[in-house]
């Protein structure tokens, strides 16, 4: 039986409840896609059907099945079940949780199944507080989420879980839960007199980016609409009409929005702007800040651009500027421009070298002395000193002192900055070349 925080089981009138809280399945061959998983032999598969089940953690989009494992595994585990939602959970909640669990094991044998949906939502306390029962085995944690594991939840109790990524559904597996919905009298849309086209449920099938909830959601309101119809029917306009609230597969503040920055950067670097404009408007569409994807932009420049085209960051700085007075929409305009121009740019990352050789080497040798002839000699008695003697003055030689060195001793011979041949750098190059090649007179 499925418990709430208190113990209540939970109501199985869902008459009200919406499509895909009403077709959710409640048996193990019911349940869509994920057959990595649940296939004949699959680990889930064998450690459901033999009440056997570890710690879990399902890590996947949304729609994609999580919540419904964790009821299947209520139906098919003697475990006491525990649903818990991590949205504005506290630790109190946790440890009544945990304190009824070593009751139930301590006095009548039971095991507990705790399920915590949103499970990247509890804070570092919060998992923490988990450990030692999930330890000792007085409660077996299944939790979710959207977000990589790897960063949302704490290496100690990543440790005692096993991390299960559920993919999204495939469209044939998303055309097969919308025509099990169409058909369901108790549950789904069956007692309805509306009819739903074929195409119309292959574009749906088609559409839904593997989330089976959104198709669910986005029928639903379909037939709503065609019920007050006249012709009582479903057909792409209506699903198309529908569709138009679906969210773009993006966090802002989890692993998607790594993912799209890297390919944004990796897209400008490989000089491509068509995809380099296609992932900065992914992050701009979703909601990312247009002043973070300015800031990435501006670093690009200097980083894997740098003197092989200067205009480039001098174009960074103007369109940041430009952005700053126009907002958006019309401030799309600049980051666009700027995006195509970072990408078709000369590429170079000499800069990189000539920041962390020095800084390498600085950490490696320590402050090393100043050549003395270097130094300036203000005093008498840094004079005496020698300090500033045998400096070789650059414009009495014609802007350049052949054979002169400026490095510390130890460091003699070292190159930081080797410019590259592409671009303006590759003028760079030349010069230095040729000032290098010059014999003293």
């Amino acid at each position: 039986m499925t418990e709430d925080l208190f113990g209540h089981a939970a109501k199985s009138d869902n008459r009200l409840s919406p499509l895909p809280d009403r077709m959710r399945p409640e048996r193990l061959e019911d349940i869509a896609g994920q057959r990595h998983l649940l296939g004949e032999g699959r680990f889930l598969e064998r450690a459901i059907k033999g009440d056997r089940v570890p710690s879990l953690i399902f890590w996947g989009p949304p729609g994609v099945g999580k919540t419904t494992l964790a009821q299947v595994l209520a139906t098919h585990t003697g475990a006491r079940f525990v649903s818990y939602s991590a949205v504005g959970g506290s630790i109190k909640d946790v440890r009544d949780i945990i304190h009824k669990a070593k009751t139930d094991r301590a006095h009548y044998r039971k095991r507990t199944i705790l399920f915590i949906d949103e499970i990247h939502r509890f804070n570092k306390a919060q998992q923490d507080a988990l450990l030692p029962s999930v330890e000792q085995g007085v409660v077996t944690l299944v939790g979710a989420t959207t977000e990589n594991p790897s960063f949302s939840v704490v290496a100690a109790l990543l440790s005692r879980c096993k991390v299960l990524e559920l993919k999204p559904l495939s469209p044939e597996d998303i055309r097969r839960v919308v025509e099990r919905a169409i058909k369901d009298p108790q549950r789904g849309l069956g007692n309805t007199d509306v009819s739903v086209e074929d195409d119309a449920l292959t574009f749906l099938a088609e559409n839904a980016r593997g989330d089976a909830r959104y198709a669910l959601t986005a029928l639903e309101m379909s037939v709503h609409h065609a019920m007050e119809t006249t012709h009582r029917r479903v057909d792409i306009a209506c699903v198309e009409e529908a569709a138009q609230a679906k969210a773009l597969l993006y966090d802002k503040t989890g692993e998607e929005h790594y993912n799209v920055i890297s390919a944004f950067i990796k897209s400008m670097r490989g000089s491509d702007p068509d995809a380099a404009l296609y992932w900065m408007f992914r992050m701009l569409e979703a909601g990312d800040d247009p002043l973070f994807v300015l800031r990435r932009m501006i670093i690009f420049a200097s980083e894997d651009i740098g003197n092989a085209d200067p205009r480039a960051l001098q174009l960074a700085l103007a369109a940041d500027q430009a952005f700053q007075r126009l907002g958006m929409p019309e401030g799309a305009y600049p980051l666009a421009q700027l995006c195509t121009y970072l990408a078709s740019a000369p590429k170079s990352n000499a800069q990189v070298n000539a920041i962390y050789g020095p800084k390498s080497d600085i950490k490696k040798y320590g402050p090393l002395p100043v050549p003395k002839r270097l130094r300036n000699a203000p005093t008498p008695m840094m004079k005496e000193m020698g300090y500033g003697d045998g400096y070789r003055y650059p414009p009495s030689e014609g802007g350049y002192a052949p054979g002169e060195t400026y490095l510390p001793e130890k460091l003699l011979g070292t190159a930081y900055y080797e410019p590259r041949a592409s671009g303006f750098e590759q003028k760079i190059a030349e010069h230095l070349s040729n000032l290098r090649n010059r014999k003293p007179s």
